[in-house]
This record gives structure tokens, sequence and C-alpha cells, in this order.
């Protein structure tokens, strides 16, 4: 048993990280302190004004821990990792966890390279970006190996000089193949260099230059030439106009400002490198407090910059900041450089803090209204559905359909749906074992009782384990079966159901003459329900999603060598005249047991294949009895 006063007192007064568990041992909340003794037991005096979420938390904790460190720098280091590993239900939690896209230039090889990568190595190599954008990335440094023919091969170089023949680049004129030797390290090393000018947002010589061969070309009468020149003209063009000049100085920096409400948070960051605005992205903070913006700003601070290989000089910041100066000092360790926060007051600055804020208020509202649509088409449409009917709840419900071909490779689909939304890792597919031709009340039948037969008996398999962690499919019953009909298919799952001694409600999706749902029968009923409703397209939606299912499955075995029938083996049965078979007669069962006048009534039939058709199944039938 944990003995909180014992322990409270062992608290040493240096800094470090503490962690608070609950009684099953799960991480509740990690911390840092300058000093531990004085930070950990604040949480167990008399409530002072610390907020409803601390005080939850703080009613969970059955022990807590602590690891002593040699500065509070250290100690920061290490709770951003705990955080990041364990994600604890307390603390600001940073939701996307996203890497940004960066142009390598292999500057320390030989003969360079342009790459795109995730990472920001210390390898002799020249990073630009972050972007926000990896496919504007990808196009960007195609545009640069077609302005500057530069190489694309993992080729070491100049080692393997001569060795191979030249690629397809070569000869599209796309590469200057130092492979082979055709241009000199010199001559590389300029096209090099203006690649990275064009990087630099040096646009001007190469526009000019790519003008002025765009002329030669088009008054040579060279005109695919100069389509060649325009286009890489207007490629150039487009992503120069990209890049919206910020600040006169030409520094990297990030710009950082917030909006939250009582649940989450959103904060737009602004990059700026080399002056220039290359881009922008926002993240997502879960857990904050309302009233603490300043620490959540911290908190996104703290848990971004632990995982962005590149770190700018300097932060632009919405609010100050408690721990600005550690965090300053910590940044410039990882930058190898001085970091600054600062957070402007006036001027261009100080707006353009102002328009991060606004575009951060502007997504967090955005996505309420998103959020809220997506809730009235799920949650909104499932309690439409339910009130209807008049369930308590309709979480999770199942609709199954039956497909097939005349009555060949009768198969069947199970689709679960939970608060409104496909749950696709439950779908269930079925192949009908004992139904010949098409008979759906009879497939239908099968398979509900395979599934619900499987469900028990997985359920009694996994008597008190955790059924929902475990499995889910079959062992988890619905709140509601959707049948793909009306009273005949209503009736068949209400049989199975009683047979079973499972009490589940079941609906039938009534169709009209037009094949489209036009209402629900429940109870004997048919119920009437608004086309216009969310719970009505719902319907539709899951109905027709049962009948997709079920068609793309019999299509696939339909599709494995086309329907693999006893048909095949009879001799002078094609393709054409098996179609005409499975047109003619409702099952194989007709088809064996049809005289050989009635398979000649068929017009693609003649005598002759008739009666080898009718040999066929009487020595099948003979064999069937020797055995």
């Amino acid at each position: 048993m944990f003995n909180f006063e014992e322990e409270l007192k062992k608290l040493p007064k240096e800094p470090g990280v503490y962690i608070m568990r609950d009684k099953n041992d799960g991480i509740l909340y990690v911390g840092k302190a300058v000093n531990l003794h004085n930070r950990v037991r604040s949480y167990f005096r008399a409530n002072i004004g610390r907020g409803p979420a601390i005080d939850q938390m703080v009613s969970l904790i059955a022990r807590f821990e602590y690891i002593v460190t040699d500065s509070e720098l250290e100690a920061l280091v290490l709770e951003n990792n705990l955080i990041k590993e364990h994600s604890p239900k307390y603390n600001t939690l940073l939701k996307d966890d996203k890497t940004y896209p960066y142009i390598k230039v292999t500057v320390g090889e030989e003969y360079p390279r342009i790459l795109f990568s995730r990472t920001m190595k210390k390898d002799r190599s020249r990073y630009f970006g972050p972007y926000s954008s990896a496919a504007a990335v990808k196009d960007t440094i195609e545009l640069l190996n077609k302005l500057y023919q530069l190489r694309t091969c993992n080729r070491n170089l100049p080692r393997d000089i001569g060795v191979d023949r030249p690629c397809l680049n070569y000869h599209i004129k796309q590469c200057l193949a130092p492979c082979q030797g055709y241009v000199s390290r010199e001559e590389y090393r300029e096209q090099v260099n203006g690649a990275l000018e064009f990087l630099n947002g040096n646009y001007h010589m190469i526009l000019k230059s790519l003008e002025e061969k765009m002329k030669a070309a088009a008054e040579a009468l060279e005109f695919e030439e100069a389509a060649k020149y325009r286009d890489l003209y207007a490629s150039v063009k487009s992503v120069s106009q990209k890049q919206k000049i910020t600040d006169s100085v030409g520094e990297d920096k990030d710009v950082i400002a917030l909006y939250q409400d009582e649940r989450e948070a959103v904060v737009q960051v602004f990059f700026v490198r080399d002056g220039k605005l290359i881009g922008r992205e926002h993240y997502y903070m879960t857990n904050v407090s309302e009233n603490d913006k300043s620490g959540t700003l911290q908190d996104f601070i703290k848990q971004f910059y632990a995982g962005t290989p590149f770190i700018p000089r300097e932060l632009m910041l919405q609010y100050e900041i408690e721990d600005a100066e550690l965090i300053e000092k910590w940044l410039s360790e990882r930058k190898g450089a001085r970091v600054r926060l600062r957070v402007p007051k006036i001027g261009s600055k100080e707006k353009l803090v102002e328009l991060a804020a606004q575009n951060a208020k502007l997504i967090l509202s955005q996505d309420r209204e998103k959020l809220k649509r997506e809730e009235g088409r799920t949650i909104g449409a499932v309690k439409e559905i339910a009130d209807l009917l008049g369930l308590p709840r309709v979480d999770r419900m199942e609709a199954f359909d039956i497909s097939n071909t005349n009555g060949f490779e009768n198969v069947g689909s199970m689709v679960v749906y939970e608060k409104g939304k496909p749950k696709r890792s439950d779908y269930r597919k079925f192949r009908i074992k004992s139904v010949s031709g098409p008979d759906d009340y009879a497939c239908m039948k099968e398979v509900l009782t395979r599934r619900f037969v499987h469900g028990m008996e997985e359920s009694r398999e996994l008597a008190g384990k955790d059924i929902d962690k475990e499995y889910g499919s079959f062992t988890r019953f619905p709140d509601l079966l959707l049948m793909d009909g009306g009273r005949g298919q209503v009736n068949i799952a209400l049989s199975v159901l009683e047979e079973l001694h499972i009490s589940i409600p079941v609906c039938g999706m009534v169709k009209d003459d037009n094949h489209r749902t036009r209402g629900l029968y429940f109870n004997n009923v048919e119920l009437p329900i608004d086309t216009h409703s969310e719970g009505f397209k719902l319907i539709t939606r899951i109905q027709d999603e049962a009948h997709r299912f079920a068609i793309e499955y019999h299509k696939s075995l339909r599709s494995k060598v086309q329907v693999k029938s006893v048909l095949d083996d009879i001799p002078g049965v094609g393709p054409a005249r098996r179609k005409a078979l499975m047109r003619h007669f409702k099952s194989l069962e007709e088809i064996r047991n049809a005289s050989v006048e009635e398979l000649m009534e068929i017009p693609e039939l003649n005598r002759q294949t008739a009666e080898e058709i009718r040999r066929f199944f009487d020595n099948t039938l003979h064999t069937k009895k020797t055995l």
C-alpha cells in the first residue's frame, strides 16, 4: 500500500520529473519541476483554484514516482520524451504527429544530387524547408532536375564513371551524364550552384535565361524546343509567385499563435524561411485548460520542437510563456546556435502573429461546423432511427444481403455500422453451403444461423475476457438487425433468432418498384420515413453498402475462371451454352433432372449436345450410387 504522507516526506528538493499513476498503474500525468519536493506536494494540498480537471486527476492518483535530474533542462527533455512515449490522459497533448519534407542537396558529393527528405541530418548536405506540401517538394525537385539536368541515380561517382551505359534521362536531355564523363566536375558544379540559387529564391537569372532560349529557338523555327522552354518558364514563374516576402531581413522564423475553447486548441504555425513565407500548418492540442492559453502554447512548443529536425533562429509567439528562458536554452542546444523567443507588440510582426491567430480561430470554427454536420449524418441519424422504431439505442447495426446468378454461386454479405459509421473490419462474407438454386430465404437463414451460432460459440470461449479488444465481428451482437426486404426477410430473421433464443430487434428495409428504399418494416407494420431526413439517408447507405459488398464477393467468385461449374466438364458445353442453360433453368438441380426434349427447348442446344448432357448426369448419378 502506497503511503502518501511518508513518500511526500522523501521527495528531494532537486530538479526532476514526476509521474502520477492510477490504481491500474496507468500513467495519468507527467510533469517537470525545479524542486520536486515543492511541486509534487502542491498537488495534495487543499484546492487553491487549480481547476476541475486537475482535481479529478488528483482523485485518481494511487501512487507517484519521480526521476531526479542534474538540471531543469534535463528535466524538460525527459518530460518531453515520457509524454511522447506514454500520451498521459491529463497532459495537454499535441494530436498531430506530422513530419515535414525537406529538399536535400548533397553538396558533400563530388557530383551532387537533389533529393526528397523527411529528416535533416548533419551529413554535409544543404537542406531547404521544411515545406508543408510533399507534392510541392516533389514538383520542385522534378523542375530543378529538368532545368539543370542533374543526376538522379545512386551511382558512386567518380568511381563508377564509364562502368555502365547512360540511363534514359541522358537520352531525353534531363541529365548531363556525369556517369560517362560527358560533363566536367566544374561544369556540373555550375549547374548545382544554379539550383542552389533557385532554392534560395533567386529566380530572376533563370527566368531571363529561359526567356532568351525560348526566343532564340522560336527564331530558329525550332518550335518544339521553344515550347519546352516556354513550359519551363511557366513552371518557374509559378513557383516564384508562391513565395510571399514577409521580412526584408531574410531570416528563418516560425510564427506561432493559437485559438482555444474549453475542450481543445488549434495552434497555427507560419513557416518563414529566408524571409519568405513558404507554408503554414495547424495542429490540435487536447486536454487544454481554457484559462491557460500561455500554458497551452508552452506545451505545444516543447512537444513540437522536440520532434522536428529543423529549428529556426526565432519563434514569434502570441503570448509570453513561463519557461521562456529555459526553452530558449534547450532549443539553442538542439540547434547548435542561439534561438530567441519573442512576443511582438507592434508593427508588421505583431500583425503576422495576429493573422496566425485568426487562421487558428477560423480552422477551429470550420472543424466545429464540419463535426456538427458529420454528427448529424451519423449519431443524429442513428437517433432518428431509434426514435422511429421506439428503441432505446441502436449503436451497432448489422445488415445482410444475398447475391447470386440464377441460383449459381449463392453468397451472403454482412455489413456493420457503429454510431452511424461503417466498421469495415467487422464486415463478413458467406459462401452458401446448404442451398442450391435461387432461394434467397433459405440462403438468408443459413447466413444468419452461421453468424449467430459462431458468435455464441466465440462468446463461450471468451468468457471473462475483454471481448471488445480481442474480437468483435461475431461476438458482439447488434442492437438492430437490418434485412434487405420486407416481411419475408424479417420473418426469416425472427425465426432464426427464436430458434437460438436470442432477442434482437429486426427491421426490414422495404423498397419501392424502382428498387429504392421507401420505408421500414418493423413489428408487422411498415413505417413511413421522411426521405429527406438523415435517418433515411443512413438507411439507404447501409442498404446500398450491403448490396455492394455481396455483389463484389459474388463477382470475385465468378471471375475465378468464370464461375467454375460442373457444366464446364460436359463435352460440347462451352461458355455460351453454359450461360443459356443457366438462363433457362432455375438451378443446377433442374438441369440435372431435365430430359433430352426439355434440354432441346434451348435454341443454343442441338440433340447431340442435349444427349451428351443427359449422359453426363446419368453417369455422375451412377458413379455416386456405386460409391
